[in-house]
């Protein structure tokens, strides 16, 4: 489990952990599908020197609490509690579920000055919806009845992985608490599915964003572990984001993993978070 140092109570009481670094204007990190905040700790450094970073686990993720029942408006107030704790306003940095949370946080009036969002997957077309669909459906079917194990089997079998590679895996984390940290954080796909409006873009809601809005992708799909998706399928969601979000930038990084390069996402976040707009 990703420990943290500090801790803010959101609107329902729900205890949420953060990190804390850096001075300047505050930048909140929002992680995405079963991050407990750790993969977005590598940008920490290269962002510090100029903004406060927060980095904070979401609720039902490593340290930070969970209240029945989940709702999106929660999630949304955990973040008005981070900016309120920051001094009132900050900057978003959103990578990928973590991206419509930003999204959604800003289209619901949250205080944010810019957001910048990485890879949202937002499953756009025809030939992949009829798959999205039976695995929001099959998942809500696997947490209902309390098997939380196969609720992260399910998600990586969407995404491109086989039976042996799963087990493989399985077999591999066990050996290490990787396995059981993974499956504690497998309800959190079920919660993110509802953010992400079953994977379909809320272009209505979205449409009212009025920040300005860094859309990036690192082009097409290259790693094994996501070889069941379209090797477009998070530059469609972006393309379309980009042409429907009032004030977007759209920036195509080559290169990087779905998992954030701080080297390569870094120095781009630290120029539209400094910019003017």
């Amino acid at each position: 489990m990703n420990e943290m140092a500090f801790r803010v109570t959101s609107n329902d009481g729900t205890t949420i952990a953060y990190d804390r670094k850096g001075s300047g204007p505050t930048v909140v990190l929002v992680g995405g599908a079963q991050d407990d905040g750790a993969e977005n700790a590598p940008l920490i450094p290269a962002l510090a020197e100029h903004f406060t970073i927060y980095n904070y686990a979401r609720r039902g993720r490593g340290a930070s609490g969970f209240t029945e029942p989940y709702a999106v408006e929660r999630e949304i107030e955990d973040l008005d509690a981070l900016i309120a704790e920051a001094g009132g306003s900050a900057h978003l940095f959103g990578a990928s579920s973590g991206g419509a949370l930003a999204l959604e946080a800003a289209a619901a009036g949250s205080a944010i000055d810019t957001i910048a969002v990485w890879e949202v997957p937002y499953a756009v077309g025809d030939d992949i919806r009829p798959r999205f669909e039976e695995y929001v459906a099959d998942t809500r079917r696997a947490f209902d009845a309390g098997r939380d194990e196969e609720v992260l089997e399910l998600f990586m079998r969407m995404t491109g992985a086989s039976d042996d590679n799963i087990a493989a895996r399985k077999a591999a984390g066990k050996q290490t608490a990787h396995w059981a940290d993974s499956v504690a954080l497998a309800p959190t796909l079920v919660h993110d599915s509802l953010f992400l409006n079953r994977y379909q873009l809320p272009a209505d809601r979205l449409a009212t964003v009025n920040q300005p809005v860094l859309v990036t992708t690192g082009g097409p799909i290259t790693v094994p572990y996501m070889a069941g998706l379209p090797s477009d399928f998070f530059d469609r969601a972006a393309d379309e984001l980009a042409d429907l979000l009032p004030h977007a930038q759209r920036e195509t990084l080559e290169g990087p993993d779905h998992v954030v390069d701080p080297q390569i996402v870094g120095p781009l976040l630290l120029r539209f978070f400094s910019s003017e707009h």
